[in-house]
């Protein structure tokens, strides 16, 4: 087999996740575009009420905001190669495509878990200790914590795309509908501990903030059960953080345990779920959830949508 060099003008990688017909094509691409452009606009829709609503910008609604942006990178990183894939009948990328890709890809999942990390904290300083919250939570602080997220995210996909970057190829034919990291490492020619060993760092990294979410809720949890005040408390602000929490916790595990252990002689369109649910669904659920069930968005996105000009 002969080697292919790691260079740019040299590799194009073959998508091989992709199988629709002529005639269902503009289908899928019709349906794929206006979810992409559903998912955009209501994450859009959020993070514009946050920002141009004074009310709204408590340390938890920030937060929230910034998750709002991460589902639009998300949803961004594939959204349109797949919207171009089934349009022009194309499955090839390039090497420098499918390493963009990989890197906002993973930059979206490690900052989504950090955010929802940051987030969990956020809770329980609100419910375990609400009259030491605005001392603890400070302005300076929450704009810290959302900075050290993007640049740590940023940091970690940074370092696992060079790694990747210089390992020597022998196929590029990738057996997905996207680029990813263990889909490029199968292929390489030379031994991938190095890479293997930093993704086991990261792995462990993200294995404890989901320790110090646990721990975190537990303690939630036995303090939302002394009163009412703060189960409505629980229900109304930590609810959809758990939700989010738990769809896309799951959604990525579906595509790490597959793409992993899964076996190529299942059915195409159940390998395809699980490879993108966790691009697709949180993107879109998120806004939802946190729109639908915190009334000071609720009640602002719905004053934004009934507002008509007055006549003179």
């Amino acid at each position: 087999m002969t080697t292919l060099f790691n260079s740019s003008q040299e590799i194009v990688f073959v998508l091989h996740g992709l199988n629709v017909t002529q005639t269902n094509r503009h289908i899928y691409f019709v349906f794929i575009l206006i979810l992409y452009l559903f998912t955009i606009l209501i994450n859009v829709t959020l993070i514009f009420t946050i920002v141009l609503e004074k009310m709204l910008h408590d340390p938890m609604y920030l937060f929230i905001c910034n998750l709002c942006i991460n589902g639009i990178i998300g949803a961004s990183s594939f959204y349109p190669n797949i919207l171009f894939q089934i349009l022009f009948d194309s499955h090839v990328v390039t090497y420098i495509g499918c390493l963009t890709q990989i890197f906002f890809i993973y930059f979206y999942v490690h900052c989504e878990f950090t955010h929802l990390a940051v987030m969990a904290y956020d809770r329980y300083v609100a419910i375990c200790k609400p009259l030491h919250y605005h001392s603890i939570m400070t302005i300076k602080k929450v704009w810290t914590l959302i900075l050290q997220t993007w640049l740590f995210s940023w940091l970690e996909c940074s370092i696992g795309v060079v790694l990747l970057a210089r390992l020597p190829l022998c196929s590029v034919d990738i057996d997905r509908l996207y680029c990813s990291n263990w889909a490029v490492l199968k292929l390489s020619c030379v031994d991938t501990t190095i890479d293997n060993i930093h993704s086991y760092i990261y792995i462990f990294y993200h294995f404890f903030q989901a320790i110090f979410i646990l721990i975190s809720y537990v303690n939630i949890v036995k303090v939302s059960l002394r009163s009412v005040v703060q189960r409505r408390k629980f229900m109304q602000t930590c609810l959809p953080h758990l939700i989010t929490l738990t769809n896309f916790v799951m959604s990525l595990l579906f595509d790490v345990m597959y793409a992993r252990y899964g076996s190529n002689t299942s059915l195409l369109a159940l390998r395809n779920i699980m490879a993108v649910e966790f691009l697709v669904v949180p993107p879109l659920l998120n806004p939802i959830i946190y729109g639908m069930n915190l009334s000071q968005i609720r009640n602002r996105v719905t004053q934004m949508i009934n507002c008509k000009v007055v006549p003179q």
